[in-house]
This record gives structure tokens, C-alpha cells and sequence, in this order.
């Protein structure tokens, strides 16, 4: 059965996907990515483009290329040159704008931390690609703005500026955690390893309830939960994509601070994704922290997730393969079924009927990182 899945993968990732995505998901004229596909693979014009998908896309195409998977860096960094030049200080202000519209002027001049946090992913994988250091010098300005323009008191960092709400969000954590470790793994620069267990610090800390053991989503500006006990979002899809994170983390950094709570947390946060987010091989999109389904709907990239990390242990049980090798097989039936050619679908509800009518080119991201380290994987 794996020898079927693995050749699934090798043949769907570089034969359908990726050549989908870099011609039908690209504008050549403004040499940017279109934010989706319709099932049939025409481009969805919206009225903005966000950072966040133009990193997504260009960070996923440079690790293609980088893997010898497929060859369209060439279309991913000019999207990243043109991506500076017009998300970047372009209000005259510090830092990357949220949007730009049809126009190419700013839709959204907010300042989004998440957005930030893919950006220097992107960079990321591009200097791994080019080696051109002039990459790193924008990395360094970017990264200066973040811990200027984000800043926040009780460690960490607001969502947004302008500040939309007081609440406090792991996501953006996490993703900046995510570039970190990619900038440090490509240059060996302690600059980057430091920041990156700073967040890993701020998770064990804060991110986690001691009462359940699980990561919660939102905190209130002092990093407490945001809802009584019982009440608070729990998504398991960022469990598992956590305890890939801290097992990053450990293989970049062996003798890492707080390394046995490292080890214990990304453990645990395993084990509670399992029990208690995952019902006939689909992740459910929430929980609470009780363990509580509160959404049984399904999104593709919490499957991902799962499969990354299954894919990443170098041990499995009999147990593992089998969910490995079942999830797998359901995210091909259900999520990306042959009749869409290298497409997918996003949202699926309980009973497994589409809840969207097109194709995010988000997803990518997610589904490159589980296909390679599931190839990659004994």
C-alpha cells in the first residue's frame, strides 16, 4: 500500500499540481500568483492579493526546484522581486502591506504579523536557492521592523497594526517560528536560532493550558485564555503542525534550552491531536480544550499536517503506518480526488460535501511540505 500512495505522490506533486499552479495559478503580465482556481482551473480575479499567498507560493516553487521535484523558481523570483517593490515600505512606511489591489496600488496598509512571518519564510527559501545576500540584508530590515512595529508587552507580539482587537493569537507565533528555524538551518547565524527559542519559550510558557496540555489558540494582552476553561479553541491541525515544529527545532538545535519540555510537549500535543481531533481519517477543524468537538467540518491543510508529521517519525508503530498510509490515501479520495488534475478541494463538511465553490492557492504551502516528507520518509 505505501509503495501505491508513494508513487501517487511522485507522480500527482510534479506531474499535476505544480505545473498547475505555476501556469494556471500565475499572471505572467504582473508576474504575480493569483490568490485562487475555479474547479476548472480558471483564475479567480479578486480585488486584492495578500503577502501572505505571494510568500506561500514563492517559498513552495524555490523548495521545488531546490528538492529537483519542478522547475519554475524563475517565475518565483521574479514574483519576488516584484513582491518587494510593491508590498514593501510602498506607503512610505516600515513594513510589508497587507494587499494590493487590481490596480497594484495598497489595498490594505495594515501591518500583519503573520504576513511578516511568510515573508521571511519566502526569503528563506529563495537565499537557499540563489545565495544572493542581498536577501538576507532585506531579512535583517524585515526582522527589525517585526520586533519594532509588533512589539508587545509580556513577550511576544500584537496581531496587527493598526491593532484590530486586544486579543493575542499563537498562529502568527508559530509561522514566525517557522521562518526563524528556515533562516537558521540556511545560514547557521545564531541571530536566528536566539529568536527562534525565544517563541519556542513563549509556547511552552503561555501557548499551552496546564490543566489539559493543550495549545490553545487566543489570550487576552497578558497571554492568559481568552474564554473560561471549557470554552477556548483548540485546533488540531496546529497541534500536530506545533509538534513538527518543536521536532524541527531539536533537529536544528540538539542541545536547544528547555530541550526535555520540548520533547515532552511536542509529544504530548501528538497525542492529543490523535485522541481527540481526528474521526474516520480526516482531522475535524476545532476543539475545545476539554477534548470536545465544536467543529467536525474539515479543511485540507489539517490533513496535511498530520501527514507531515506522521511521515517525520522515525519510529513508527504498526499503528502509525497504517493511519499514515489511510489518511493518505483519503486526502486523494476526498480532498485532491484525480478529476481536479493537481487541484483540491478546501472545505469539506461532516458528511464530506464540498463547502467552497473554488481552489485556494494557499494551500500549496501545506501540501508541498506534507508530499515531501512523506516521500522523504523510511
Amino acid at each position: 500500500m505505501r509503495k501505491n500512495i508513494h508513487v501517487l505522490w511522485k507522480n500527482w506533486l510534479p506531474n499535476k499540481a505544480l505545473p498547475l499552479w505555476s501556469r494556471k495559478g500565475y499572471d505572467p503580465v504582473r508576474r504575480l500568483y493569483y490568490e485562487r482556481l475555479t474547479y476548472t482551473a480558471t483564475p479567480v480575479v479578486l480585488p486584492e492579493l495578500r503577502l501572505m499567498v505571494q510568500a506561500r507560493q514563492i517559498a513552495t516553487f524555490c523548495r521545488a526546484q531546490l528538492d529537483g521535484v519542478f522547475y519554475a523558481a524563475e517565475d518565483a523570483l521574479h514574483c519576488l522581486t516584484e513582491v518587494e517593490r510593491r508590498y514593501w515600505r510602498c506607503d512610505g512606511q516600515a513594513g510589508w502591506i497587507f494587499s494590493l489591489a487590481e490596480n497594484d496600488a495598497p489595498a490594505s496598509t495594515v501591518r500583519d504579523l503573520y504576513a511578516h512571518a511568510f515573508i521571511l519564510f519566502a526569503y528563506a527559501w529563495a537565499y537557499r536557492l540563489t545565495s544572493d545576500k542581498r536577501l538576507l540584508l532585506t531579512v535583517r530590515q524585515t526582522i527589525a521592523e517585526v520586533e519594532n512595529i509588533f512589539q508587545a508587552p509580556n513577550g511576544g507580539f500584537i496581531n496587527s497594526v493598526p491593532q484590530k482587537e486586544t486579543i493575542r493569537s499563537q498562529n502568527p507565533h508559530m509561522h514566525l517560528l517557522e521562518a526563524y528555524l528556515a533562516l537558521f538551518e540556511v545560514t547557521a547565524d545564531q541571530f536566528y536560532l536566539d529568536r527562534a527559542q525565544g517563541l519556542v519559550s513563549l509556547a511552552l510558557n503561555k501557548f499551552i493550558c496546564l490543566q489539559s496540555g493543550f495549545l490553545l489558540e487566543f489570550f487576552t494582552k497578558g497571554w492568559k485564555p481568552k474564554e473560561p476553561f471549557g470554552e477556548n479553541i483548540v485546533e488540531p491541525g496546529h497541534l500536530f503542525e506545533w509538534s513538527w515544529l518543536l521536532q524541527e527545532t531539536l533537529r536544528l538545535c540538539p542541545d536547544v534550552r528547555q530541550k526535555d519540555a520540548i520533547i515532552t510537549t511536542a509529544e504530548r500535543l501528538y497525542d492529543l491531536g490523535l485522541r481527540y481531533g481526528v474521526m474516520q481519517q480526516s482531522v475535524c477543524d476545532a476543539i475545545n480544550e476539554c477534548g470536545h468537538i465544536i467543529e467536525a467540518n474539515t479543511r485540507i491543510w489539517p490533513q496535511t499536517e498530520l501527514i507531515r508529521l506522521l511521515a517525520s517519525r522515525r519510529h513508527k508503530t504498526h499503528e502509525e503506518h497504517a493511519m499514515l498510509h489511510g489518511i493518505t490515501a483519503r486526502f486523494f479520495t476526498s480532498y485532491a480526488p484525480q478529476t481536479l488534475d493537481g487541484g483540491w478541494i478546501d472545505r469539506l463538511s461532516e458528511q464530506g460535501q464540498p463547502l467552497v465553490d473554488y481552489m485556494p492557492a494557499s494551500s500549496l504551502y501545506h501540501i508541498y511540505g506534507a508530499a515531501r516528507e512523506f516521500c522523504a520518509a523510511p
